[in-house]
């Protein structure tokens, strides 16, 4: 298995989601790297284009489920239903049986619905009644959060924060953009909007995932990884700013995902070795929701992003 066959992906994909090439990119880094993805912006912007285009491509089921208010965890795990003819209860699985889950604006599902999810994200696996059943081999979970409206949400905790590998924060497409949207769905695209759709086995992916883990890391960069890490958790040993800005530094979590999305990008960057840029690349969407800021920096309005420009800018690769 190559990168080509994903770089072709990764360019059909981007002739469906207009304007969102960081989307697509880091999904197929999520993909790769066997994470789960918070994506985060305003309504409107193809989330859910996306990772259905996604599911389109690869060999393996897609779910939409839409969180509310009133959800409980048996309508996405399901339940143990009673059968009469039997006399006997069978399970009935839901819809996190499925290898691409779309988790829709997750933050308004209350907390027992949201542990069901840590536990089949985290684990692979969901427990009902007094059994536990395993999730497909290829699990893949995209959150989607509307960073306007809070009225009627429940916040998702850093325990569950830290379980996702990426936190994406996607924006408004410029004008050009814009314009192909606008003719993409008037189905005025352009020639290249019509090109087939790639086809991925799961065996393609699980081998692409071995290949990405294969990929040659330096002592160096490995070592860079560290010291960005305990940076988080030891911000005074090189400023006092950025020891201002932090309360809590990232988990081994962290250190993990860093490694292996770094690895990823250079993967699908088409080269079988990880440079710091691949690294300096990825810490924005594998730290910026693992970084507890302090009270002091939120009253200052300074976001994770700027903490995590600061660390970079502070902890050299060399």
């Amino acid at each position: 298995m190559n990168s080509q066959s994903f770089s072709e992906l990764q360019q059909y994909l981007e002739t469906q989601v207009i304007g969102q090439s960081e989307l697509v990119k880091q999904l197929l880094v999520a993909l790769l790297a066997d994470g789960h993805i918070l994506v985060e912006g305003p309504p409107g912007l193809a989330k859910t284009r996306a990772v259905k285009s996604l599911a389109e491509c690869i060999e393996g089921d897609f779910h939409r489920i839409q969180f509310t208010p009133d959800l409980l965890p048996a309508d996405l795990t399901g339940t143990d239903i009673f059968r009469p003819e039997t006399g006997e209860f069978t399970f009935q699985a839901g819809p996190i049986f499925n290898s691409l889950i779309l988790a829709d604006e997750i933050n308004r599902a209350p907390a027992k619905v949201q542990a069901a999810m840590l536990e089949a994200m985290a684990e692979k696996q969901i427990t009902a009644g007094r059994k536990t059943y395993p999730l497909p081999e290829l699990f893949l979970v995209m959150a989607t959060q509307n960073p306007i409206e809070q009225e009627g949400t429940y916040p998702l905790p850093e325990a569950q924060l830290d379980r996702f590998l990426l936190h994406l924060n996607v924006d408004y497409p410029d004008a050009e953009s814009e314009l192909d949207i606008l003719r993409l769905n008037r189905g005025e695209a352009r020639g290249e909007h019509h090109t087939p759709a790639p086809k991925i086995s799961q065996s393609d992916i699980f081998s692409a995932r071995q290949e990405v883990l294969n990929t040659h890391m330096a002592d160096t960069v490995e070592n860079y990884i560290i010291r960005l890490v305990m940076a988080t958790r030891q911000p005074a040993q090189y400023d006092n700013t950025l020891d201002n800005w932090i309360e809590m530094g990232v988990s081994p979590r962290a250190t993990i995902a860093l490694d292996r999305c770094a690895r990823a990008h250079a993967w699908l960057s088409g080269r079988d070795y990880v440079t710091a840029e691949d690294v300096q690349v990825m810490a924005f969407p594998v730290l910026r929701h693992r970084i507890l800021l302090s009270y002091q920096a939120q009253a200052e309005g300074i976001c994770t992003n700027k903490a995590v420009n600061r660390l970079l800018s502070l902890v050299g690769s060399a």
